[in-house]
């Protein structure tokens, strides 16, 4: 059986805001960012709306108002029809790249034909790290294997350290990788059914 060719046709995404209480994108609930975003993706394309088989939606912090699933409530939120089903992805930084990951594997498998992948998180009214609620999310188990833990942040800065990575070659990498990307969407040509 030949693999189904997996296309991302389009990208869209919110303003982007400082994640204070009192930042530019505060006053709005994630539910409807995210319902912005998809009626916009929707509205450009010309797509039925009704025509999309799965939304994914990676979110970190999956609680307050990102806690019923938040993509399902997004969707809904924009108008779109109640038939289509959303899930919520939790994979931390990487969550809405592996909702985009989730979705190519499942139109390469023939089990869809049209998906939305997406992301959301809205560090204004769900901070980060407020689903733990003071807990230890990690368990005794957990923390006997790796008793040295440290938060992703600083693991970050652990690694960099240890593969000698500086900030200044780290922040020239990120232009010239999203300069690459763009040289090859604009070899590949516009998708199909788009000019």
């Amino acid at each position: 059986m030949e693999m189904v060719q997996t296309v991302i046709v389009d990208a869209v995404r919110s303003p982007m805001g400082r994640g204070k209480t009192a930042g530019a994108l505060a006053a709005v609930h994630p539910v409807d960012l995210l319902a912005q975003v998809l009626t916009a993706l929707v509205t450009r394309n010309g797509l039925d709306p009704g025509s999309v088989d799965d939304v994914l939606v990676g979110c970190v912090g999956q609680n307050g108002e990102q806690s019923a699933t938040v993509g399902r409530q997004a969707w809904l939120a924009a108008g779109f029809p109640a038939h289509v089903p959303a899930a919520t992805i939790e994979r931390k930084c990487g969550s809405g790249q592996q909702a985009v990951d989730f979705a190519a594997q499942g139109i390469a498998a023939g089990a869809y034909d049209i998906v939305i992948a997406a992301g959301v998180e809205s560090m204004s009214r769900v901070p980060m790290g407020s689903a733990r609620m003071g807990a230890d999310p990690y368990g005794p188990s957990v923390r006997a294997r790796f008793p040295d833990l440290v938060p992703q942040g600083v693991s970050a800065e652990l690694v960099a350290e240890k593969f000698g990575l500086s900030r200044e070659d780290l922040d020239a990498y990120g232009p010239r990788a999203g300069s690459r990307m763009v040289r090859g969407r604009d070899r590949a040509g516009p998708p199909a059914g788009r000019a």
